[in-house]
């Protein structure tokens, strides 16, 4: 008789919350996930372009010297000749628009790429336009690919008399697939003695657990870590691609400071798994008195000659927040206690901000505190 399957249990919201907070915040990850191999990046590439085929949306020829400059020395290379007559020049159909994108690593002649244009003058939508052939270089100069194709915005734009509709930027668009690669920035991984691997989040520990990770799997003292952000693997004529399939697959756990991340700007606050707060008390409430305003009309009666008049009326209110109380947190209080405790006081992120800054300048805030 096949078994009987175990019926689905939906948790309540605030339990999963605690099983989170309680769930161990540092886990074993792959090597892949916290470190590159040196030398294998991506380049980025930029360039100056046209877009054409716009339905009145694009650069006023007036304003953008630039547009104007370019489609006149656009149209000569093309046997086009409008410098005597380039003053009558007054289409709104093409825009100046520049072009990135990023190279990846061993990307081969003949391969596409995906490419972001943006527009430069006034243009005020993109939308189907043509992108005409763009070189696209990099910091050396020199040409590694050309984009050519049609602009997708995915933004809508429409005006009419007094009122206009905008969802999205439909000044910035994406052309996928098009940019044809034509040179290759040379780097080889065959015939390399040793590599390096760059660490994402520097730090001495992970750097230490990485190297001993590798050493362990090749059963020899092959990996050194340098410092906080690199760890030389000598590959000692092993297969480059082999090996460094192999390391990627190694799980090591990460470490990390106690630091407590602050964006003033949303009121968004991330504190580390290591953080930790001394003994103190935190009282968080304070007087409020709220004051409104309700005019009302009063109206004379009949034959009384009276006039009508608009008689405020002003209704005051205190808020002394009795309800809040008195917090203390013992020492030692993990990030599930103190979010706990100034949960309980009914804190909400912007006088959270507020009393980390104040816990930290007391001494009590066993943790870096970074405000953006």
């Amino acid at each position: 008789m096949p078994a009987k399957p175990y019926p689905k249990v939906k948790l309540p919201a605030a339990l999963m919350l605690g099983l989170m907070l309680a769930w161990p915040a540092t886990a074993q990850v792959r090597i892949k996930d916290i470190a590159d191999v040196e030398g294998v990046r991506d380049n980025q590439l930029v360039g100056y372009g046209l877009v054409v085929g716009l339905n009145g949306t694009g650069d006023r020829l007036r304003n953008a010297i630039f547009t104007r400059q370019s489609l006149v020395g656009m149209l000569e290379r093309l046997g086009v000749n409008t410098r005597d007559n380039e003053a009558r020049l007054e289409t709104r159909n093409v825009a100046a628009v520049m072009v990135t994108t990023n190279l990846p690593a061993f990307a081969r002649p003949g391969s596409r790429i995906d490419v972001s244009v943006s527009a430069l003058g006034d243009a005020q939508n993109l939308q189907g336009g043509v992108l005409i052939v763009t070189p696209l270089l990099g910091a050396d100069g020199e040409v590694y690919a050309v984009a050519q194709g049609a602009v997708a915005t995915g933004a809508i734009a429409a005006r009419s008399a007094g009122a206009s509709v905008s969802r999205g930027v439909p000044t910035s668009g994406r052309i996928a697939s098009g940019a044809i690669v034509e040179r290759a920035i040379p780097f080889q991984l065959a015939g390399r003695d040793r590599l390096r691997l760059a660490l994402r989040n520097p730090d001495f520990t992970t750097a230490r657990r990485i190297a001993i990770a590798i050493n362990a799997r090749a059963r020899a003292e092959v990996a050194v870590a340098n410092d906080p952000r690199t760890v030389t693997v000598a590959l000692g004529g092993r297969d480059a691609v082999g090996f460094i399939t192999d390391i990627e697959q190694l799980r090591v756990e990460p470490d990390q400071p106690a630091r407590v991340v602050i964006e003033e700007a949303s009121g968004t606050i991330v504190m580390g798994a290591h953080v930790r707060v001394s003994t103190v008390a935190i009282a968080q409430g304070n007087l409020t008195i709220r004051i409104t305003e309700t005019p009302q009309v009063s109206q004379p009666g009949p034959l009384s000659n009276g006039e009508t008049v608009v008689v405020p009326r002003t209704q005051i209110e205190i808020d002394e927040q009795r309800d809040r109380r008195v917090g203390v947190l013992t020492g030692s209080v993990t990030l599930q206690d103190l979010v706990r405790g100034l949960n309980s006081l009914g804190v909400g992120p912007r006088d959270l901000i507020t009393i980390l800054q104040t816990i930290k300048a007391a001494g009590a805030l066993q943790a870096e505190l970074e405000l953006r």
